[in-house]
């Protein structure tokens, strides 16, 4: 993604408080391959525009299939 002037790199803690979520999920979200991540020192950083690649996701899981009508 881009990178814009007014993008920051971002902790996962700072990402996590952003969306709502862990740290961790953040960390599982980078392992996972879905948010890309730099390693700076011993830290990860985010770029603050690459959360919107898992911001827009629906919560929970999917509701399990309908049966056919019989």
């Amino acid at each position: 993604m881009p990178i814009t002037s007014r993008d920051q790199l971002l902790t996962t803690a700072q990402a996590a408080r952003i969306l709502g979520v862990t740290p961790g999920r953040i960390r599982q979200l980078i392992v996972e391959g879905r948010l890309p991540a730099r390693k700076v020192g011993r830290d990860l950083a985010i770029w603050e525009s690459d959360l919107d690649r898992v911001k827009i996701r629906p919560w929970g899981r999917p509701y399990p299939p309908k049966p056919a009508p019989a």
